[in-house]
């Protein structure tokens, strides 16, 4: 095992191991432990009582985060002509569409998310080897295939993100950085887990949100009370 440093060591000093903490008092804590020479992530990770292999457990959806994620993400907008401008004026980094499709082919994916419109998702096909693993291809379900180019680019750029669960039944997202204050910490990751509450399967039996932790990049782990938000 990894010793760990005198800062390891301290953060894990504030955090009781066998605590349940609320939203709010996990949100001060993370912010207390995040002791990194950057401005560091913070995510959450929940743990859902679903089998990610049936199509019918499947948890997914798109959220925006009341306080945004801190990131500056990069948007390409794959969009005709006509299009263009709007996407321009939305605040999209990369916008056009045979030049960046030649460009992703050569393998260049230096964006955080792609829009684009159904009539183009056809060219967009061949390219799901480069784009898939890294999350990168549109979906409609996530809104980044749509006709409403400009309100897809802001709302990206206003703090809307996607998530998806994997398949060991787990939902990762970043809900902010160190540097938000403790309150908008705790509204981002309420507003994830409510959205997540909102999404429970049908076919799902049981207590749906089996565990939740949120951390820094390098911090330990603080436990959050799941009672809130297995009601539903």
């Amino acid at each position: 095992m990894a010793k760990l440093t005198k800062k390891q060591k301290e953060a894990q000093s504030k955090i009781e191991s066998n605590k349940m903490y609320s939203v709010a008092e996990a949100s001060a804590l993370i912010k207390d432990v995040a002791n990194e020479n950057f401005d560091a992530s913070v995510d959450l990770a929940v743990r859902l009582n679903v089998d990610p292999r049936k199509a019918n457990q499947m948890v997914r959806g798109v959220v925006t985060l009341p306080h945004g994620t801190g990131k500056d993400v990069k948007v390409l907008a794959l969009v005709t002509p006509d299009k263009e401008e709007e996407a321009k004026e939305a605040g999209a980094d990369y916008v056009g569409l045979d030049e960046y499709l030649d460009k992703i082919k050569g393998g260049w994916t230096d964006v955080d998310v792609i829009i684009t419109m159904p009539s183009v998702m056809g060219k967009l096909g061949p390219l799901g080897r480069v784009l898939g693993p890294r999350g990168l291809m549109p979906n409609p379900k996530t809104g980044t295939v749509t006709m409403d180019v400009a309100k897809a680019v802001s709302d990206v750029k206003a703090g809307k993100i996607d998530f998806k669960v994997d398949k060991t039944g787990i939902v990762h997202a970043g809900i902010g950085k160190a540097s938000f204050d403790a309150e908008k910490l705790a509204g981002n990751a309420r507003e994830l887990l409510t959205t997540l509450v909102k999404l429970k399967p049908q076919a799902a039996k049981g207590v749906y949100i089996k565990s939740i932790h949120m951390s820094s990049t390098m911090s330990p782990s603080v436990q959050v009370d799941t009672k809130r938000f297995t009601e539903q």
